[in-house]
């Protein structure tokens, strides 16, 4: 089969299309040919060395497809099942792979799979972040930076559904009215405006009890200084760069919380990953959450894709078609 490998960190142009054998599926694991390949900011960081990985190595953890084959002691799926992931393990930008059957979950047939491949990863991130890192109340006024991106999109309508007045920032005028299209009662262009100034403004000086920063390091400082009196600080991303060291007595001017979570440690069990899954494939269905259909690269140009992502010259989710 094709699949894009790396044999060293660096840029976009370190991605390479290559002929990869793919052994039948082991115990507890399904072959799952891919349809749509998801993908996400994480996969450049794994690229760019960000997140180590073992070289040479495949790229990617989000795809759907149908299962071609069942390893040993699998009952959850057999061939023909339609099915999808986004929690590893590392090697989605391939025709196939072989996944744990644990880590798949079904995918509703009201979902086609190219939104399945490409809402996967992102819809569950926003899922435990709204639900459950800090779940959120209606009333409640939240911040949540790069609010036209592909967690973005999703996570300010599924905010709004909640009932939260949503503030979101954008890089640029083009993605404000995208972001007001998908949740946004109020946006901030953080490249003309002062973020932090705008928030006290929209909530009367009182600042919100909650940041979700994808971000990073560009919106760090703003992001803390949009809080509330123990607020919290969620970063989850590094768009721009990692979060800089900092000492905590840096939080203790607002009693300030900050946490860094991670998909997998909200997913970890199959139980929770099919509670996730199944939120936000209902939430889709239902229509309070609208997703707009992906760009498509070719896989042999993952890494334009990767150019276009960290340029941020897209908007909204990108997959790779095999």
């Amino acid at each position: 089969m094709k699949a894009i490998r790396f044999a060293a960190t660096g840029g976009p142009e370190v991605l390479r299309l290559a002929d990869v054998d793919l052994p039948p599926p082991g115990p507890g694991e399904i072959r799952v040919r891919h349809t749509a390949i998801g993908i996400n900011f994480i996969d450049t960081y794994h690229r760019s060395g960000l997140y180590p990985v073992k070289l040479p190595s495949g790229l990617g953890m989000e795809a759907a497809g149908h299962v071609e084959a069942a390893g040993e002691g699998v009952t959850a799926f057999g061939p023909g099942d339609r099915v999808a992931y986004a929690s590893g393990p590392i090697g989605a930008y391939a025709e196939a792979a072989n996944v744990p059957a644990a880590r798949a979950v079904a995918v509703p047939d009201a979902i086609p799979d190219d939104i399945a491949a490409s809402v996967l990863l992102k819809g569950m991130t926003a899922e435990f972040l709204l639900r459950r890192t800090y779940p959120l109340k209606a009333g409640e006024t939240i911040l949540f930076h790069a609010a036209a991106g592909g967690v973005g999109q999703i996570a300010c309508q599924w905010a709004k559904a909640l009932g939260a007045t949503v503030i979101g920032t954008v890089g640029g005028e083009a993605k404000a009215a995208l972001a007001r299209t998908h949740g946004c009662d109020h946006v901030i262009v953080s490249s003309a405006e002062d973020i932090a100034a705008r928030v006290m403004e929209i909530t009367g000086g009182a600042g919100v009890p909650v940041v979700y920063d994808g971000v990073g390091k560009d919106t760090w400082e703003a992001s803390l200084a949009s809080l509330k009196p123990r607020g919290l600080c969620v970063t989850f991303g590094n768009a721009s760069g990692p979060v800089p060291a900092f000492p905590p007595a840096l939080l203790t001017a607002k009693s300030l919380y900050v946490t860094r979570p991670t998909l997998m440690a909200y997913v970890s069990t199959p139980a929770e990953l099919a509670d996730s899954a199944a939120a936000l494939f209902a939430v889709i269905v239902s229509g309070a959450v609208k997703v707009e259909p992906p760009r498509v690269y070719a896989l042999a140009d993952a890494g334009a894709a990767h150019a276009d992502l960290e340029a941020r010259r897209t908007t909204g989710s990108l997959i790779l078609r095999p």
